[in-house]
């Protein structure tokens, strides 16, 4: 079996599992699972920017914001039905992401993450500002009779895990092929040495550009898909938290590896839910947990089984 054969066959394996978990999962861990999908789904919308072009973004929650805010608002304001709105959640999250590329691309290094910050922040600020249409900190409510997709009632758990599902499929399966392209390949080298790849005659400003609207459409479409199953959208999704989650969760998984987005989001998704179970200072256990693996897997979950066990893995 060749390499390509096998990266194929776990990555397919891994969605037939998922598939086969909606039929064997009870109700609570059912609607955990596809929770975690969706939440994955930004994820690997972070690893395309960080994990494969090496830029380190501190402002995601502004994408992730954008989906669900152009989603819900539209919902909510204009009348639109689910179709529309969640493409409208992906084009407002393109257009904020090549908005903030071209302005924060200008930058590097310590500069970018501050910039990426600072406009996520802007952001944060401007949906408490205009409460009267986003309902600030409370937030909205979006109504299981607004949920109707095709006729597919998304507020029933079977029908929202398969939603998840496919988002999540879609997601994968394009960050897979993504990176295993000519132009993925161009950002792992971005990632590794710019000045080479600049001396070889590439365009590194419009490679970077493309991998951030790439992450930013991904995250917009995670954040559309989050509101649209789960009838809510509030402030808090645009915080500064919302732009650290993705990124422990990718390092917890893995930066650069397709899979590393979706083990990260599952081991820390449940690691703060169990010990939440244990004790109020439940973030005390995650942030120790952390620690030890910070020290002991320093490339995270599947960096580390790339490292040591199969390191055909991409």
């Amino acid at each position: 079996m060749t390499n390509g054969q096998r990266i194929i066959g776990l990555h397919l394996g891994l969605l037939v599992v998922l598939f086969a978990l909606q039929f064997l999962l009870p109700a609570y861990h059912h609607g955990n699972m596809a929770r975690i999908m969706v939440l994955a789904s930004y994820a690997i919308g972070y690893n395309i920017l960080f994990g494969y072009t090496g830029l380190l973004s501190l402002g995601h929650a502004l994408f992730f914001a954008a989906g669900m805010y152009g989603l819900s608002l539209t919902i909510q304001h204009a009348g639109f039905t689910p179709a529309p709105a969640l493409l409208a959640g992906v084009i407002a999250g393109i257009m904020v992401s090549a908005g903030l590329a071209f302005l924060a691309l200008r930058t590097t290094g310590v500069a970018f993450m501050i910039v990426t910050l600072m406009f996520a922040q802007a952001g944060y600020l401007t949906i408490l500002y205009f409460a009267e249409y986003t309902r600030g900190d409370e937030g909205f409510v979006i109504q299981a009779g607004q949920r109707l997709l095709w006729g597919i009632d998304l507020s029933d758990p079977t029908n929202r895990y398969f939603a998840a599902f496919t988002l999540f499929a879609l997601c994968l399966l394009a960050s897979l092929a993504l990176v295993r392209s000519p132009f993925g390949r161009t950002l792992v080298a971005i990632r590794e040495n710019e000045e080479r790849v600049t001396m070889l005659g590439y365009n590194t400003f419009a490679h970077k550009l493309a991998a951030m609207v790439i992450s930013g459409t991904l995250s917009a479409a995670a954040g559309a898909t989050y509101g649209l199953l789960f009838g809510y959208a509030g402030a808090s999704f645009a915080s500064v938290q919302y732009s650290i989650f993705p990124l422990l969760w990718v390092l917890l998984g893995g930066a650069g590896t397709v899979l590393g987005p979706f083990i990260g989001t599952l081991f820390m998704f449940y690691l703060i839910d169990l010990s939440s179970g244990i004790t109020t200072a439940y973030m005390l256990i995650a942030g120790v947990t952390l620690v030890l693996l910070t020290l002991f897997a320093p490339q995270g979950l599947i960096g580390e089984l790339r490292r040591r066990v199969w390191r055909w893995l991409p």
